[in-house]
């Protein structure tokens, strides 16, 4: 009984977080995506910019800062932008302080990644958390290995 009441609270939580996505949209329709003070701030966005000229695959996390499994992604993506500096480029951004970028990337739910390969084209997308082997295995999926390459 105790695993059904853990299963409705985990629904309730991520209706919960889709109904604001839904809400902040429907709020922010004219905005258009600009970098912020706060997303120059984000040490992620920083590490990808420094590598930014040169082609990339890029794993783009739309989340925000308050959310709950979005804070879990954060380790996993500081590790992968660290590790994979050069090789692999990690965005976040913050759908919560500047909507505009949910609209862009189409997102339904927070966290979302999407994976992109170096031209821009997406390869797929994933919704909730997601880690590191995982993401790392999804990148091998698709001709990126980066497991020899750190």
């Amino acid at each position: 009984m105790k695993n059904i009441w853990k299963i409705i609270v985990v629904l309730l939580l991520v209706s919960a977080v889709a109904a604001v996505v839904v809400l902040k949209r429907a709020e922010n329709q004219s905005s258009r995506p600009q970098k912020t003070a706060s997303d120059s701030n984000n040490s992620l966005v920083m590490a990808v910019e420094a590598v930014e000229p040169k082609k990339l695959p890029r794993l783009v996390d739309l989340g925000a800062d308050k959310c709950i499994p979005c804070k879990m992604m954060i380790p996993v993506l500081e590790e992968l932008s660290t590790e994979y500096k050069g090789k692999l480029q990690v965005i976040f951004y913050d759908v919560w302080k500047n909507p505009a970028y949910g609209r862009q990337y189409g997102i339904r739910v927070i966290p979302t990644q999407i994976f992109l390969d170096p031209s821009g084209k997406e390869l797929f997308r994933h919704e909730g958390f997601f880690s590191k082997e995982d993401i790392l295995a999804k990148w091998k999926k698709f001709g990126f290995d980066f497991s020899g390459n750190k």
